[in-house]
């Protein structure tokens, strides 16, 4: 199927054109027509497959112009990161039009951002909170809403927007268009799409949490972090030495120790992305990954959503996610558009249940290869403080598995024996 048998006008066509793309991807060619026709839609597809077009097509299309200063499309996306990729592909794909889309975010002044809606749009792409932030501010006019879009709807129930997207729901018109676009849909985003979704028609071009098959998945144990970084630089230096890469952790600490890391020991450029930084310096940090000024960005989960960089070849975790669907999300990264990619687990001891519990996520036919740790890899000692931090990880973990169990650290009380009278001592004395 060719975008011209889907019924996209020929602005619409020109762009698609410019940014490179032939055919419409699977759930394009099965999302587009539905919207189209005034449908509420589910679409459940892999990280990289096109979601974002499936959706900004049509709503394009059907907004037609530019109409007023008030919105007729609403997009809300879960993350700051992802409010700018999905506005740049409405932006791109508006080339030929004069239709305004409007990226709403926190992070910068409000003042701002109430200047640009009072100078009018026409599709908004928001996240939740500062939609209501601007709103409550008498910015947003929501009477002429007729297309409301949840983007990355999983990721938002993990960070407890719910409350916020009832709130929503109370203050735009009740007739309209819902559409819901997911990589995975567990129970909460299921109880999310009855609530707002009315006879929806349901699209699911690959069973849920499958990752894109253009990605190689791998594994390698590691026994402790210093090793993991020597594996880490090892990837970096000697087999992915020009490829761009991401780094994956945990906590946001790990992803500062990490990055200044990796900033002493390999050429081309590294930045750290978590929480603690900074607005602009994250969507710094962002547009030079983004451009190929910098090789390596080291991330938390926070970015896992937002990145959309074709040329991204490989994915490390140096981490495994405690979250079995952020690891789908993460290696989602790479292999996007079509093309070839590698991600690669890095897990110690403490890790292997994790591990286990996204190989059982997984539909069967995704295998996660293993390979050993490499001869040239320096193998570090364990430190004790950090041997000792693993046990107790793995004791927890053991503990939530079964109540009963008792742990590595779990010390027998012993009675105390009781203090004899003085007068016991006394007769033994005399005896």
């Amino acid at each position: 199927m060719s975008f011209e048998e889907l019924k996209i006008t020929r602005q619409f066509l020109n762009s698609i054109e410019d940014s490179g793309f032939k055919n419409p991807t699977p759930i394009q060619s099965k999302a587009i027509p539905p919207i189209l026709a005034g449908q509420d839609v589910i679409g459940i597809a892999q990280t990289g497959t096109g979601k974002t077009a499936a959706f900004a097509l049509p709503v394009l299309i059907k907004v037609k112009y530019p109409q007023g200063n008030a919105p007729r499309a609403l997009i809300l996306v879960p993350t700051k990161e992802l409010v700018i990729q999905v506005h740049s592909v409405f932006e791109s794909l508006a080339t030929y039009t004069d239709l305004r889309c409007l990226a709403l975010y926190g992070g910068v002044g409000p003042k701002t951002q109430l200047e640009e809606l009072s100078k009018g749009s026409d599709v908004l792409i928001a996240t939740p909170g500062r939609f209501m932030d601007l709103y409550l501010k008498g910015g947003v006019e929501t009477k002429k809403i007729k297309t409301l879009v949840l983007d990355e709807a999983d990721r938002m129930m993990d960070m407890g927007f719910m409350p916020q997207l009832r709130n929503i729901l109370e203050i735009i018109p009740n007739k309209r268009q819902n559409l819901l676009f997911s990589a995975t849909f567990p129970d909460r985003v299921v109880t999310l799409s009855e609530e707002f979704l009315l006879w929806p028609t349901r699209i699911e071009v690959s069973p849920p949490a499958t990752p894109v098959s253009t990605v190689t998945q791998i594994k390698t144990a590691v026994p402790n972090i210093r090793t993991k970084l020597n594996m880490l630089s090892h990837l970096l230096t000697d087999i992915y030495p020009e490829d761009r890469a991401l780094v994956f952790v945990r906590t946001k600490e790990q992803a500062e120790a990490i990055s200044k890391f990796l900033e002493r020991t390999i050429p081309g450029g590294v930045r750290g992305m978590h929480s603690n930084k900074a607005q602009n310096t994250r969507l710094y940090a962002m547009t030079l990954f983004r451009e190929g000024a910098i090789r390596v960005l080291v991330s938390t989960d926070v970015s896992s959503r937002g990145i959309d960089v074709p040329e991204t070849k490989l994915v490390i975790n140096c981490t495994v996610p405690r979250n079995s669907a952020d690891y789908v999300h993460r290696i989602g990264r790479t292999g996007r558009a079509f093309r070839e990619g590698v991600a690669h687990t890095l897990f110690d001891p403490s890790e292997e249940a994790y591990l286990k519990a996204v190989e059982s996520y997984l539909p069967s036919k995704n295998v996660i290869l293993e390979v050993p740790l490499p001869d040239c890899v320096t193998v570090e000692e364990t430190p004790p403080a950090e041997a000792k931090q693993m046990a107790m990880d793995i004791d927890a973990q053991k503990r939530k598995a079964d109540p009963d169990f008792k742990g590595a650290f779990h010390e027998r009380k012993h009675k105390r024996p009781v203090a004899k009278s003085r007068q016991q001592r006394s007769a033994r004395r005399r005896k």
